[in-house]
């Protein structure tokens, strides 16, 4: 299946910036099912400097200043991405999540030390007792890995409400705990903060998925957006993605930009600047279907 993705960033400033120095990672991943076929980023005004690299976790990040004044920043970022199916694994004969647990805590493998990092709290996924009171619902003694993330899963989607605008980057876990709403984001934290709670190996990922168009005009159900999900690691199975906002095991319709500890790893855009006063920010996302 191919995709193409356009993600437009656009910042306007009540004073003038004379001088800013910013990160982006709006380019997908390569995975064993996602390949991307081309990708671009154009920036206005044209920076001073440009530059592309890998971060810690393998994402692509484009470092990028601007020496002159400027009073509106636009960040366009163009893909097209080709995604093999994911056969996901039996969840019912995934190894007892215990057993993974003490894996990572025990083993001194690559495959098993990478893990660990991702088993320990982060800034946006803390660790809540009434995370681990409802986390141990599903992840009952003995239960097979997969098959209780699963089931976590899809409680989340039917428990908290997805409601736009409800929350920001910076909402607290206990305020969606505590008023059972909130965004793609808000989710995934909520899940990394349960799983985590149990010593289980679980990361961040963020990108987009496909919205399937409907009506005479073509047009969506819900707008494109940027959306955010999470992957829980398991021996012999690697990475195996959860989408809790839908309740779903992504296959061919999520695109995978970044992946990390919380989003603080992976947002698409951030930096400093001099200058620039009250600031308004508009993004617009389109992925296509080809």
């Amino acid at each position: 299946m191919r995709y193409r993705v356009r993600h437009v960033t656009t910042y306007e400033y009540g004073e003038s910036v004379s001088i800013c120095h910013n990160e982006a990672r709006l380019s997908p991943l390569a995975t064993p099912t996602q390949r991307p076929l081309a990708r671009r980023i154009t920036i206005e005004p044209a920076p001073t400097v440009l530059v592309e690299d890998r971060d810690y976790f393998g994402n692509t990040v484009h470092f990028f200043s601007l020496e002159e004044v400027h009073s509106r920043l636009t960040v366009i970022a163009d893909a097209e991405i080709e995604l093999s199916p994911k056969r996901p694994p039996d969840f019912s004969r995934s190894p007892p999540w215990e057993r993974v647990r003490d894996r990572v805590r025990r083993d001194r493998d690559p495959e098993a030390l990478r893990a660990f990092e991702f088993s320990l709290e982060a800034p946006g996924a803390r660790r809540l007792p009434e995370l681990v009171e409802y986390a141990a619902q599903s992840l009952v003694p003995g239960r097979p890995l997969l098959e209780a993330v699963h089931e976590l899963t899809r409680r989340i989607h039917a428990d908290f409400r997805y409601l736009p605008g409800s929350t920001h980057v910076g909402t607290a876990l206990e305020e969606i705990v505590a008023t059972r709403q909130g965004v793609c984001q808000d989710f995934a934290h909520l899940a990394l903060a349960a799983l985590r709670a149990f010593g289980i190996p679980a990361l961040y990922v963020s990108g987009y998925v496909y919205n399937q168009r409907v009506g005479d005009e073509g047009r969506a159900q819900v707008p494109d957006a940027s959306h955010a999900w999470f992957s829980v690691w398991c021996p012999d199975h690697g990475y195996v993605d959860f989408d809790p906002t839908n309740g779903s095991v992504p296959e061919d319709e999520h695109v995978t930009l970044a992946r990390g500890r919380d989003y603080s790893d992976v947002s698409p855009l951030r930096g400093v600047l001099l200058g620039g006063g009250r600031q308004l920010v508009r993004v617009a996302v389109d992925v296509q279907r080809l």
